[in-house]
């Protein structure tokens, strides 16, 4: 029985690579997963390139990558062979797999040939800090005021009162002066 005849399962890739990978390793890795489905007798039915984004936590001391989701059809056996693939590569930073469908006709299924054309990003230009021209746009650097002041967030330490008000103009209640007597 054929592959497009069966019942097979749909699946999703995402997977991520370091964000200063060259075009060519890109081209690699995703030419590698592309022979690995092939071999396994499954469809690779879109793959896209998402670019060069921000990960949720730093990963191996890097704040970006370049994330690549692919869809493919095929066995149970296929998303373990991919996956050991993908962690052998060393540009490879992350990946998870999902399964998408179950019992998927594969004959019904109609791959455009464009939906599985790779096409790879440019590596970063030299200068471009990893993220940290966002974060400086954005404004999630530390001011330098804000660098100097303590910890606390107050900047002095007399309960939030700045140091150029008199002390008089604290107001105190019974309860507290009971309090600190």
């Amino acid at each position: 029985m054929s592959q497009a005849t069966q019942q097979v399962r749909e699946y999703e890739t995402i997977y991520i690579l370091k964000p200063d990978v060259t075009r060519d390793a890109q081209e690699r890795v995703a030419t590698r997963v592309s022979e690995v489905i092939a071999r396994e007798k499954a469809r690779l039915t879109s793959i896209e390139n998402w670019g060069r984004r921000p990960l949720a936590y730093p990963v191996k001391k890097k704040k970006r990558g370049v994330y690549v989701c692919l869809k493919y059809l095929g066995g149970g056996g296929l998303v373990a062979e991919v996956e050991r693939n993908l962690g052998v590569l060393d540009d490879v930073v992350k990946y998870q797999t999902i399964q998408l469908r179950d019992a998927v006709d594969g004959a019904s299924v109609n791959v455009n040939p464009e939906d599985v054309k790779f096409e790879a990003v440019d590596p970063p230009q030299p200068g471009e800090d990893e993220g940290e021209r966002i974060e400086q746009i954005l404004g999630f650097e530390r001011s330098p005021e804000r660098a100097r002041s303590d910890d606390d967030g107050f900047g002095d330490d007399d309960g939030g009162f700045a140091d150029d008000e008199p002390q008089s103009a604290k107001v105190e209640t019974p309860a507290v002066a009971e309090i600190e007597k």
